[in-house]
């Protein structure tokens, strides 16, 4: 998704009426990942509430976690008001922008704006220059919140770091990679998912940039143009970033069609990592043979444990494939109903994600449901024809699976019973997580 696809679905969408949307504007997105990085501050030239609220969107739901360098209420804010509105705001900004510098010891300022001054049209990029000039690490990001949902946002983020931050001419290290697709807080689960991402890759033998984990930081992300390859966990963001990295540095691309929970899919997963990067294939099928058996051994300790169950899973693309794929094909259990509860436009996406999710080893395909809309997502639960006796969603689906007399896991954003550090469902040992969360709400 880029930002002129975006904009094309603009007026098609303000027409519309969202109960419970999952996930804030582009703002909060932008926010989010940014909030993610170590030492990077973000700077609003947005009216008052937009730093608390585009929080609150995004970091605020996804299981009690926020940035622990800046964030909400903490955020530099030039406040815009009516005098900004009518008389133009570069004058506050920049005495913002020279407070947060003073003040706040950053490795990078990001200056974001809300929809106020891109309505106005504000000229934040000249105003940044003269920072820069001055050796100061700031930089526009010119995407006002309407412009589009959170996911956008992580896109919008990756593309301003390859205009202006990522160096070119770096040494190539064949066995660096870039771990792109696991959006920040709008994954509840990211931190831990990508440690287990990290964790996987590393017994390759590979070093890995995952970007927001291991106090990964500027740096890292400024020397990443010399991966030797780009690993994108997701069915369908990040296309226009990674074709813009590949064209400014070389780097190719390596698309992983979902996320992947349990043996069957993480170890498609190493083989594909392995065979896009010439690994050695003995080293390759040892480290799947330790981490399948570390796998399997806890498994055949709990055979008949969890009873058979016919589930639905609402979540976002990523999770949506990761969930149904476990519990379809290492797990045996029956899929019902699929809903993709976040806005996907593109139908070529749309196929990639009904093909992952419907091509099965075992069970019959699922129904599949593209729906953003609360109400809708419920009413498709509740006349649903066939028996629901176990659904995977999000906190807004709780109150559906208690009306319906459904078991529930707690498993999507937004995430509201609970915090998450390092948790995660994906992977080989995070199967193992998300398996005792059957039986314990069993």
């Amino acid at each position: 998704m880029d930002l002129d696809f975006a904009e094309e679905r603009i007026e098609e969408k303000m027409s519309q009426i969202m109960e419970n949307p999952k996930g804030g504007c582009v703002l909060a997105g932008i926010n989010s990942v940014l909030g993610a990085i170590d030492r990077v501050c973000p700077i609003y030239h947005s009216g008052p509430g937009c730093c608390m609220q585009t929080t609150a969107a995004d970091q605020g739901q996804s299981g009690h976690k926020s940035s622990c360098f800046v964030s909400s209420v903490s955020l530099p804010s030039s406040n815009m008001l009516e005098k900004e509105v009518v008389f133009g705001g570069t004058d506050k900004l920049k005495t913002t922008i020279q407070g947060a510098v003073d003040i706040i010891d950053a490795d990078a300022y990001f200056v974001l704006t809300g929809c106020t001054a891109g309505i106005i049209g504000d000229d934040i990029v000249s105003v940044t220059e003269a920072f820069q000039r001055k050796g100061n690490p700031v930089y526009p990001i010119e995407t006002p919140g309407f412009a589009g949902d959170s996911n956008l946002g992580y896109e919008v983020v990756w593309n301003t770091m390859i205009d202006q931050v990522i160096e070119e001419d770096v040494p190539r290290d064949e066995k660096l990679v870039n771990i792109f697709g696991i959006v920040p807080y709008h994954d509840p689960f990211w931190s831990g998912t990508l440690e287990e991402i990290d964790r996987i890759l590393s017994r390759l033998g590979l070093k890995v940039n995952t970007f927001f984990t291991k106090h990964q930081g500027m740096e890292t992300i400024r020397k990443s143009s010399g991966a030797a390859l780009n690993i994108i966990v997701n069915p369908w963001l990040f296309q226009g970033p990674a074709k813009k990295f590949e064209k400014k540095f070389g780097v190719p691309s390596l698309r992983i069609p979902g996320l992947f929970t349990g043996a069957t899919d993480t170890t498609n997963f190493v083989r594909a990592v392995g065979e896009a990067l010439g690994l050695e294939p003995e080293l390759v099928e040892r480290v799947i043979e330790s981490e399948e058996d570390y796998v399997y051994q806890y498994l055949g300790q709990a055979i008949g444990v969890v009873s058979w169950k016919r589930f639905a899973v609402v979540a976002d693309a990523n999770n949506a494939v990761a969930f149904t794929r476990y519990l379809a094909n290492d797990y045996s259990f029956t899929p019902v109903l699929v809903i993709v509860s976040e806005p996907i436009f593109r139908e070529e996406d749309r196929e990639r994600i009904i093909s992952e999710i419907q091509n099965l080893e075992y069970a019959d395909p699922p129904k599949v449901l593209f729906l953003t809309d609360q109400y809708e997502i419920n009413q498709a639960i509740r006349e649903e024809e066939k028996e629901i006796t176990l659904l995977v969603g999000s906190s807004n689906e709780r109150e559906i699976a208690l009306e319906q007399e459904i078991q529930f896991i707690l498993g999507a954003f937004p995430m509201n019973e609970r915090l998450v550090f390092n948790r995660t469902y994906a992977g080989y040992r995070g199967s193992l997580t998300f398996t005792e969360d059957i039986y314990d709400n069993n």
